[in-house]
């Protein structure tokens, strides 16, 4: 018996904690919370000033440092850094197992409520960049291909670069902890990731990902409402709201204590057999011919148009005497960004805890290549049989839409369908364990957070964040639904986009320097007098033997 069993459950949670970040992050959160039920105007206030702040200084910074950080995971996928690996150690887990982790935990949950929704938007609102009609034949490509952009490379790429660093620095040297300050290591020094700096970093890392997690818990916990209400008439309203959180909560927390290979693997491995089927289903039963060249045209038009959708400000002629131009940038794209960025502490840190021992290449294409893949066929297939009910008179969605708001596209599309109960009783099934997978993986996450990087926090500590995010995600769907989270997201992950950069830029500084440098030579001056490097150099160099 270890010498942490001694001290029984409540012994070792507060052994384990680090408790600045613990108590920062924890004091944050609960104190929002308080706050909302005091003065639930006053956070609505605060909330919408925050976001106008943050879309009105930050939205270029995002667009720009989520396409560099697509760029560099390309870079690492074909180019020669990508054979370094994470430790020396061999995989812990089958690459099907790893992938379906990494997929589950990292942002399905949105997959999942967006697929069916969001094109319809964007039919109904085309893009400023793309001069099209709205509710066109056009439109139907660009919905769909704009729904691509959105969910294929940019958002899986802010996760797979924090994963990437925060592995690589913590099982290839000694003494670093699996942590998110961790990916700093060479910014910060490796010698001080107990200081001040890597303090900080971890604690907006738990600010962070609480409001990312609990926005994502609040859309997967509205669809599922919404569901009831659709399809039986039952209207739990705010009290309700709460009660079906609390309950999935609870569900999602006894995953979570069975820990990753009993709990997050086998749900997650789940998870994508039943997103399979649900995908292939509804391509056989859905306007099979049209998804098909559909979606061959939108994935097309997604790689060409690529670099002027990750950088579309709505600046200049664009957006001349057009503020929509911007306001439609900054509630789609901007949005999105934050989102992704919001998770990308807890999903790094997740795919760093399962990617030990598989290459930075493996762990890269499997980010941004392999799930994308997946999630492709999906919003082709899901959203194409969307905008395609939609425009041709098979069924009204937007109507829908405009009455129970967006979680309900998922639910209205499938009646449509023969065997529609089926299809829905099965989509509701998905929403509900992606909820688990996303919430348990995220709470095991900030749990390492908050103890200074164990791999395996104490079941209190996993409970307490558990019942933390569920009760912010409640509270954020009560107070605004859809728009309170989108804002709220933006707030937290706005800001750490640059901690995202420090982490580019600190992997390009340690591969440079220990796998050889790409574009400079070995021995190029980039200050100062080439020549007097050498002479430095020569005078460094012991002399030679005269024999």
């Amino acid at each position: 018996m270890s010498a942490s069993d001694d001290l029984g459950p409540f012994g070792r949670f507060r052994e384990e904690l680090d408790p600045v970040v613990f108590l920062f992050g924890a004091t944050l959160t609960v104190g929002l919370i308080a706050l909302y039920f005091i003065n639930p105007s006053g956070v609505q206030t605060g909330i919408d000033i925050a976001n106008g702040i943050m879309n009105q200084y930050l939205n270029w910074a995002l667009l720009l440092i989520v396409f560099l950080v697509v760029v560099f995971l390309l870079f690492l996928i074909v180019g020669p850094w990508g054979s370094a690996t994470l430790g020396d150690e061999p995989p812990e887990y089958s690459f099907f197992s790893f992938f379906a982790m990494l997929y589950s935990a990292g942002f399905a949950a949105g997959v999942v409520f967006w697929g069916p929704t969001e094109a319809l938007f964007y039919y109904d609102s085309p893009s400023p960049l793309f001069d099209v009609s709205a509710g066109s034949p056009e439109a139907m490509v660009v919905a769909v291909q704009q729904t691509l952009f959105h969910w294929a490379l940019p958002q899986l790429a802010v996760f797979t670069i924090m994963g990437i660093a925060i592995g690589y620095f913590t099982y290839n040297y000694e003494h670093i902890p699996l942590r998110v300050s961790s990916a700093l290591a060479p910014v910060l020094g490796k010698d001080n990731l107990d200081g001040v700096g890597a303090k900080v970093v971890d604690i907006i890392a738990v600010f962070a990902t609480i409001g990312g997690v609990a926005t994502s818990l609040g859309f997967i916990g509205s669809q599922f409402i919404t569901g009831l209400d659709y399809q039986w008439g039952i209207d739990l309203g705010s009290t309700g709201v709460i009660l079906v959180v609390t309950a999935m909560t609870l569900m999602f927390t006894l995953s979570m204590v069975l820990g990753v290979d009993k709990g997050i693997r086998r749900l997650s491995n789940f998870n994508m057999i039943l997103f399979g089927l649900l995908t292939v289903t509804t391509f056989i039963v859905g306007p099979s011919v049209f998804l098909v060249l559909l979606g061959t045209q939108a994935v097309g038009g997604m790689i060409t148009d690529f670099v002027s959708m990750s950088l579309f400000t709505g600046a200049g002629a664009m957006g001349a005497g057009n503020p929509e131009a911007t306001e439609w940038m900054n509630a789609w794209t901007v949005f999105y960004w934050a989102w992704a960025l919001s998770w990308s502490p807890f999903a790094g840190l997740f795919i760093a805890r399962i990617s030990k021992g598989r290459t930075v290449r493996e762990v890269a294409f499997t980010g941004i290549i392999a799930t994308s893949a997946a999630t492709i066929p999906w919003f082709t297939v899901v959203g194409g049989s969307a905008v395609w009910a939609q425009h041709n008179g098979v069924t009204d969605l937007l109507g829908p839409i405009g009455t129970h708001g967006e979680a309900v596209a998922g639910y209205a599309l499938f009646e449509a369908f023969p065997f529609g109960s089926v299809f829905m009783i099965a989509f509701m099934i998905l929403v509900t364990t992606f909820f688990i997978t996303s919430a348990d993986s995220s709470t095991l996450a900030v749990s390492m957070m908050t103890t200074g990087g164990k791999a395996s926090p104490s079941s209190i500590n996993r409970i307490f964040w558990g019942v933390v995010l569920g009760m912010f995600a409640a509270i954020l769907m009560t107070l605004g639904g859809v728009n309170a989270l989108q804002s709220a997201v933006i707030i937290t992950g706005a800001p750490f986009a640059f901690v995202c950069l420090l982490a580019l830029l600190g992997l390009i500084k340690e591969f440079g320097s220990n796998h050889g440098r790409v574009v400079l030579q070995e021995r190029t001056t980039l200050f100062g007098s080439p020549g007097d490097a050498d002479q430095t150099s020569a005078r460094k160099k012991p002399a030679a033997d005269d024999d």
